[in-house]
């Protein structure tokens, strides 16, 4: 009979500690994490775990550089399974970066198929494409197989990875670095190996050089782009010491001659991490939005290589100007941030110079070295084994056979069988030491290697050959004992390891060849807008509504214009394409605009709403042309004012700048050049006020004073002038009426004023 009743329940254990003690931890979990297994690249190999790991895979594969390719979705796969549990995606995309050689200065992979290009297109999905390793990324994981560096399990514990990669050349400076991770990051251009290698010889023959020193030998990054490094040498000197600091790069380009006095401007290399079709993009931004009128066109006409054409407006145009105009505003010049962090051992982040990269690079590879001779010589011990057991055999054959055709267990008749003294040994055997095992008898290593022989074995087994191998293995041995007991020797061999390096894959190869080139940047001068823009006259028209337009010439401003149904003249006045134009809303607010910038003359124009921030509720004032050292009398409908510099209301942004203060129901009353000696306001009473210019404040932004004083409404107008000249005004019938003696009128500032002269217009407006 079954026993239904059920297991007695367990109560939840609740732990409690303070939250922010527990987010603390768990977030510094995930920050230690973050910092050592995902953004930060070892010093000694220059990988990430996800690099390292992705090739390792594809050594596993057997996807050499000889080899035939094999499908990215198969490789990422295999790694994603294998070794790095996170999203292929994610894995795909780190491999195929490994294969862009615009984006990596060695390649490591191999592509076959679509892998993205220098436009910034995307690779292809992973089952479209295929890769194997390149030969270079092959000599970093040299040595995997001779105990070169430690393994460790992977993610389940059923298989294992290196935990560094030997690393035959310094690839962390070679291919740079970059990763974002939780406080820190790091960001490391690519170098040219070359140089590199170089620099480490130098090291290796002074272990106390200065970055100074190593900077003369490794003058700067080499990009896979090219392009060419504009920044002074004291300032990339100052990077490289302190492990952090920019590099200026700048656009290669040349002037290609059309004829007849006509050129273009043709780009060959942009800067690095700057996508082509993005970059062309902005130049054609910039072409539409008139910011830099000395550019008329750009072609992308690239194949293989860039080819960016640059059209300039006239042949009257220095190419050095244009240029450096859009060295300012485009990424024709860009900078590269220099922050060399990095894992020390694999452990320890920290910001390194130049020096300390290279020297834990060279300490990495003297490790390597050391164990690679540990290696060989257990090797060699075991082999040199194995060969006393087959002198031994030679000098007894015939017992041998015997041993083996006719005992029962001839294993343990030949380790027991006395064969006599082992057979002389070559003076080189000095160091080693024979296998454990009494005098003349044979090892349990020797007596399997004996069995296993071949017979056909037997006819080649001649004294001789062995004793030459024999010999051979020994003095091998000897030179890797003298090898681990001499540091001079180890730092010698790494040299001559690197030479390799150099001989295979330096400046005298296509791939090792400098791309990136040096010189001065030279001044930039800052071109006025206007000087790039060609001088031509145009008539301004705005509408009522704010419809604004330029026509070609100095058309007659009495001439009748046509406008948009509900819509009539506003303003109109005779100007040129280098004008700028001041357009002043009632808010207060002062807008610029240029008249090389304003639409064609042909149709209603544009609204200038859609050229400035000009809210819908804003009413324009004034339209006039700006005139460098004016001073502009501005003034609000509560009877406010002060005087400005034109200068100071120049705006640089569509947003404008606000020039008046104004509180809600006041509106812009006035804005007129100050000129004479005596300001004549007059408010919506018809009073009349003169007082002295002086009297006004000049600021630069602000409410301003009091100008005048009113019991009801506001300021209708205010002008300067003066004063021993009168005031004059146009009555309605056009004609000009003028009061010479205003002495009725005069007083101090922000007085009530006398009523208006006799026959002073009924609008209230001086003009």
């Amino acid at each position: 009979m079954s026993d239904n009743t059920d297991p007695p329940k367990t109560e939840p254990v609740e732990l409690a500690e303070p939250l922010s003690r527990a987010i603390g931890e768990r977030y510094l979990t995930y920050a230690l994490s973050t910092i050592m297994h995902r953004a930060l690249p070892d010093a000694r190999d220059g990988l990430k775990p996800v690099h390292r790991r992705i090739l390792f895979a594809m050594r596993e594969l057997r996807l050499s550089a000889t080899s035939a390719f094999r499908k990215s979705a198969k490789i990422a796969g295999d790694v994603m399974g294998n070794y790095h549990p996170h999203g292929d995606a994610a894995i795909y995309d780190a491999m195929a970066r490994l294969a862009q050689d615009f984006n990596v200065r060695y390649p490591l992979v191999d592509g076959q198929g679509n892998f993205g290009n220098i436009d910034g297109d995307n690779p292809a999905a992973s089952r479209y494409t295929e890769a194997r390793l390149t030969a270079i990324a092959e000599t970093l994981m040299e040595g995997l197989t001779e105990n070169a560096v430690d393994y460790r399990p992977n993610y389940d514990g059923t298989l294992e990875e290196p935990v560094v990669m030997p690393a035959a050349f310094p690839n962390l400076l070679a291919n740079g670095s970059s990763g974002i991770a939780v406080g820190m990051a790091t960001n490391i251009p690519p170098h040219n190996l070359d140089e590199l290698i170089e620099g480490c010889h130098a090291m290796l023959r002074n272990p106390e050089i200065t970055t100074a020193e190593l900077v003369d030998l490794i003058p700067g990054p080499d990009f896979p782009t090219g392009g060419i490094m504009v920044e002074p040498r004291s300032v990339m000197l100052d990077a490289y010491e302190t492990g952090r600091g920019s590099f200026r790069t700048r656009a290669k380009w040349q002037v290609e001659d059309l004829g007849r006095g006509t050129w273009q401007i043709v780009v060959t290399e942009i800067p690095y991490q700057v996508a082509k079709s993005k970059l062309i993009e902005k130049l054609a931004e910039l072409i539409q939005t008139k910011k830099i009128p000395l550019l008329a066109d750009v072609r992308d006409e690239s194949a293989e290589d860039v080819r960016i054409v640059l059209e300039p407006r006239a042949k009257t145009v220095d190419p050095e100007v244009l240029m450096g105009t859009l060295f300012r505003n485009s990424d024709l010049e860009t900078r590269f941030s220099l922050n060399m962090n990095v894992l020390i051992d694999g452990k320890v982040p920290k910001v390194c110079s130049l020096k300390e990269v290279l020297r834990a690079f060279l300490d990495h590879r003297r490790d390597v070295l050391r164990r690679r001779s540990l290696h060989r010589m257990e090797k060699i011990d075991h082999r040199l084994e194995i060969l006393e057991g087959f002198i031994i055999t030679f000098l007894n054959l015939d017992r041998v056979i015997d041993i083996i055709r006719y005992d029962a267990d001839p294993k343990a008749a030949l380790m027991r069988e006395d064969w006599g003294k082992p057979h002389a040994r070559a003076p080189s055997e000095k160091d080693y030491t024979p296998p454990a095992a009494g005098e003349g008898e044979l090892t349990e290593v020797q007596a399997e290697a004996i069995l296993n022989m071949r017979l056909r074995s037997l006819r080649k087994l001649e004294e001789m050959e062995l004793i030459a191998e024999r010999d051979a293995l020994m003095k091998e041995r000897a030179g890797l004992a003298d090898l681990l007991e001499s540091d001079r020797l180890q730092w010698k061999q790494i040299g001559i390891e690197l030479d390799a390096i150099r001989k295979q894959f330096g400046k005298g190869t296509k791939l090792g060849a400098r791309r990136t080139a040096f010189a001065e940047a030279g001044v930039i001068e800052d071109v006025p807008y206007e000087a790039m823009i060609e001088r031509e006259p145009i008539t301004v028209i705005c509408s009522k509504m704010g419809w604004i337009r330029a026509l070609k010439g100095h058309v007659d401003l009495t001439a009748e214009q046509k406008f948009k149904d509900g819509d009539g003249p506003r303003f109109a006045f005779h100007a040129e394409t280098t004008d700028k134009i001041l357009l002043i809303a009632a808010n207060g607010r002062f807008y610029t605009l240029i008249g090389a910038n304003l639409p064609g003359g042909r149709g209603m124009g544009e609204p200038v709403r859609l050229m400035v921030d000009l809210p819908n509720d804003a009413e324009i004032v004034s339209l006039t042309i700006f005139q460098p050292g004016q001073k502009l009398l501005v003034a609000s409908s509560a009877g406010d004012g002060f005087i400005v510099p034109s200068e100071e209301v120049l705006a640089q942004t569509r947003a404008g700048k606000q020039v008046l203060t104004v509180r809600e129901g006041v509106t812009t009353a006035v804005v007129t050049v100050a000129r004479g000696d005596h300001v004549a306001v007059v408010g919506e009473n018809r009073k009349v006020l003169v007082f002295p210019l002086s009297e006004l404040p000049e600021m630069a932004r602000g409410k301003g004073v009091r100008l005048q004083k009113y019991k009801d409404g506001g300021l209708s107008d205010a002008i300067t002038f003066t004063l021993a000249d009168g005031l004059t005004w146009k009555d309605p019938a056009g004609r000009t009426r003028s009061e010479p003696d205003l002495a009725e009128w005069l007083g101090p500032r922000a007085g009530a004023g006398k009523m208006a002269p006799r026959g002073f217009p009924r609008d209230n407006k001086f003009s």
